[in-house]
Parts: structure tokens; sequence; C-alpha cells
């Protein structure tokens, strides 16, 4: 049989993402991109709080626009049986299942990996946080700007008088990469084994990740990078 140019590589994967601002709805648009079915949960009233970041794209946030194209929304209030049943049996019928709230806010909410894979054994989670799933930092919530400047990223940015955020949220992005690739990565796993995965991907080792050469060069040739404007 000849491949058929018009099929998309995730044709037929079904991704349910309880997401919000940048590191997933990322990991996941570029998983809608290459013809996933995603499912974003977003809450009752608000949704996505990117959404009322600005109203630049045609009264949309341009956040919401970038990282967003291509998904179904489903609202629903998580704080309800309810809701949290209606999650739960879209995740049933999922491959994969992806979300970055708060630490332990799923767990808490009927979402911990434990309790879904025990349940679903095919299903890839992918749990995304700031500081990853140990260490005294586990339970804070993270931000683009503060994950920059701990990492070290800053300290390589901006000129040689003033160290400066990047103009982009690289923290974010780095994370919802990571986490993308570690996803494809089960998906192919999972064809040949049919066993899911866990994923875990926090913001701060993505960016430390990055930070490679500089790390390296302080810590063996005792030299700091420049900042780069």
């Amino acid at each position: 049989m000849e491949n058929d140019p018009g099929t998309l590589p995730l044709d037929g994967i079904t991704v349910v993402a309880l997401e919000q601002a940048v590191a997933a709805p990322l990991a996941t648009r570029h998983l809608a991109d290459m013809g996933a079915r995603v499912i974003k949960v977003e809450r009752v009233g608000e949704g996505d709080f990117a959404r009322n970041y600005d109203d630049a794209v045609f009264g949309e946030a341009s956040h919401f626009v970038w990282l967003n194209r291509g998904k179904e929304s489903f609202c629903v209030d998580l704080k309800s049986e309810v809701g949290r049943d209606a999650v739960l049996r879209l995740i049933a019928s999922a491959d994969v299942f992806v979300q970055n709230l708060a630490p332990d806010a799923a767990s808490r909410l009927g979402f911990g990996t434990e309790a879904l894979r025990a349940e679903h054994t095919a299903l890839i989670v992918a749990n995304m946080s700031g500081y990853g799933t140990a260490g005294p930092r586990r339970e804070r919530k993270a931000y683009d700007m503060l994950v920059q400047a701990e990492t070290g990223m800053i300290s390589v940015t901006g000129t040689p008088e003033t160290a400066t955020k990047t103009g982009v949220p690289v923290s974010d992005i780095a994370a919802g990469m990571y986490a993308l690739t570690s996803i494809l990565s089960a998906l192919f796993r999972r064809e040949r084994t049919g066993v899911g995965a866990q994923i875990d991907v926090s913001m701060f080792d993505a960016t430390a990740e990055w930070l490679g050469h500089p790390m390296y060069m302080k810590m063996y040739a005792d030299r700091q990078i420049p900042r780069v404007g």
C-alpha cells in the first residue's frame, strides 16, 4: 500500500489536556499540528487565563491564539463530581493526558498518574511543573521570569551592565518542547510494546539543560560567558 501523503503523523491519536498558560499548551498545540485530536479542558466562565492576556488577534489574546490553534475546548467544573467524571470518561478513550496544574492539584482532583495508569495501562500521562516531583521546591508554583533568574538564563542575556529576561518565555517554551519530544517518544515505544508511560517535565530542568554550555565553561574553565543583548 502506498503511503497517503495527506495523512498527518498523529492522525487517530487523542490527547486530553488539563492545561493553562504556556508550557503545556505549546506541547499539545504541536501535537494538534501533527494531526492529533486535542481536547483542552478549561474552567467554566474564565477558561484558560491566557485568554485574557490581551485582545490583539481579532479580539482574541495573542498568546492564546498562538498556543491553542487546532484544538477543541471543553469547559467543566472540576470541583463537581459530574465534571470530574466527564473528564475521566474523556481520558478513558484517550492516548495521552497532559496537565500543568499547580503541584498536586491533579492528584487531588482524581487525575493522578498512578490512579490513571492503573486503570488504563496504555495511557501516556505527561505532568508538567515548575520544579519537578522531588526536592525542596516541588510544591512551589513557577513563572517564566522567575525560572529564568533561578537557572541563570538572565546571567547570559542582556548587556554587560544589566542582566535581562529574554524577549520570549524561553523557560515555558523549553518545558513545552521537552514534553513534546517525550510524548512522541512514548507513543513510538507504545507502538512496539503496548505500554503507556509516565512523563514528568519541569521548567527548571528544561531551562538548565539549555544552559549546558555556560555551565560547563564555569565548572571546568572558571569562565563566565558574557551577556549578549
